[in-house]
């Protein structure tokens, strides 16, 4: 009697838990099949549909014809025919609200940035920092064009910063062709909000250095800095690397400068360039990057590798120059430019552009303000303001053939700078 009770109990129990791991498993396909059905509507979201008010979001749709037609165009070629450029393949809402007669104070400064997919995740730090419009030209080749042209469409989608403040461009070879992802259900179908699609960016941030591109591809460093520069209508430019971050509240500090002076379009504006250990936070002012300077976990950019290259900066000039009051901007002091400076600066939309002949490694900035110099160009150093990169460039952490490039660059720079007495034949100056 006493087993047979003991049976029953036993039975009762099991039952209960039979009940309970049936329910769970009810629960989970629920779940699964709720997540799929989300999945699959975010992925229609973006993907699919032909526009118009179909699915409830007009605005969205509209970005997405606004993608469809920018494909459609084929993009043109740069002038070399070696390149296919998509100019304004997806533009933010600050661009295409901006009307002729529009108030010029809001369109004064803009950043503009190049990279290839795998260095694209320093986005979201760096519009973090900038807050202002940012002009970004990707490069990419094979798989990465259709890769690209989903992953920034995505990030235009989800993220309501980015939505709003940048414009896309993407340059591939003349051989090559962007077209919408509307096949790529599968790969694409995590992409369900603004983290999502940063999370995948990082999963490509090791696949290559941006001069090792598979099959010998050769990185089009200048022509992506005239195509970010050309992206944007602003007054003033700032061209820096993806992985470069400039001060804090430059935007703000350098319209209230520039209100208050007399537009000079023969001066360029130089902010010292620092590196700094990767495992340090990023300084936000001048003060916490004296601090970083002083014991050593910041030092002037390039110094192991190209000291000449920015020493005219004068960075214990700059370290040591009074700032008169915390937030405010002005120059600290005008540099004539030596060779081999090739300073980071806030230039006039009117600048020359940079030689596109120059591509991977070597020369390709140098050249650019070489031509500042000839042309007639004053270097005036900020006083507050500055970028830093993102970790030490170190000599042994260079792609195989940065020398061979290198080499190669140094023989165009040689002509160009013949070049250079042809196109300013008044000019006496030279470099």
């Amino acid at each position: 009697m006493h087993l047979s009770k003991k049976c029953s109990a036993f039975k009762v129990v099991l039952s209960a838990l039979l009940i309970v791991a049936l329910l769970q498993l009810i629960y989970l396909s629920f779940l699964s099949k709720f997540h799929g059905k989300q999945q699959r509507y975010r992925y229609s979201e973006l993907f699919g549909g032909s526009g118009g008010k179909k699915n409830g979001h007009p605005e969205k749709n509209s970005r997405k014809e606004r993608l469809r037609y920018s494909l459609s165009t084929g993009g043109i070629f740069d002038s070399s025919g070696q390149y296919r450029v998509y100019k304004n393949l997806i533009k933010s809402d600050f661009t295409t609200n901006q009307k002729p007669g529009s108030d010029p104070s809001v369109n004064v400064l803009a950043l503009a940035t190049h990279t290839t997919i795998n260095n694209l995740h320093h986005l979201e730090s760096l519009l973090e920092r900038w807050q202002n419009p940012l002009s970004v030209a990707i490069f990419a080749h094979g798989q990465d064009v259709k890769f690209a042209t989903a992953l920034v469409y995505a990030l235009s989608f989800f993220c309501p910063q980015i939505q709003t403040l940048v414009d896309f461009h993407l340059v591939c070879l003349s051989g090559e062709m962007a077209s919408f992802p509307e096949q790529d259900r599968e790969h694409f179908a995590g992409l369900e909000d603004c983290v999502s699609v940063f999370s995948r960016l990082e999963t490509h941030r090791d696949k290559y250095k941006n001069y090792a591109i598979s099959g010998n591809i050769s990185y089009p460093n200048n022509l992506l800095r005239n195509v970010a520069r050309g992206g944007t209508e602003s007054s003033y430019i700032l061209v820096i690397d993806i992985d470069m971050m400039p001060s804090a509240d430059l935007y703000k500090q350098f319209l209230a400068m520039i209100l208050q002076r007399e537009p000079a379009s023969d001066e360029v504006f130089v902010l010292p360039a620092f590196e700094i250990r990767h495992a340090r936070k990023m300084p936000a002012t001048k003060a916490e990057l004296v601090q970083l300077y002083q014991v050593g976990e910041v030092r002037p950019f390039y110094e192991e590798l190209c000291p000449r290259c920015q020493a005219p900066t004068n960075y214990s000039r700059w370290v040591n120059s009074h700032v008169r009051e915390t937030g405010t901007l002005e120059v600290a002091y005008t540099l004539t430019w030596v060779d081999p400076w090739e300073p980071f600066y806030i230039g006039p939309h009117t600048v020359p552009l940079y030689d596109e002949n120059f591509k991977q490694y070597g020369f390709n900035r140098i050249s650019q303000t070489c031509e500042l110099h000839v042309a007639g160009y004053r270097f005036s150093v900020l006083s507050s303001a500055f970028v830093v990169h993102r970790g030490f460039k170190i000599q042994g952490e260079f792609h195989a053939r940065k020398d061979e490039e290198n080499k190669r660059n140094r023989v165009l720079f040689r002509s160009f700078k013949e070049s250079l007495k042809t196109k300013y034949p008044s000019s006496n100056r030279r470099c």
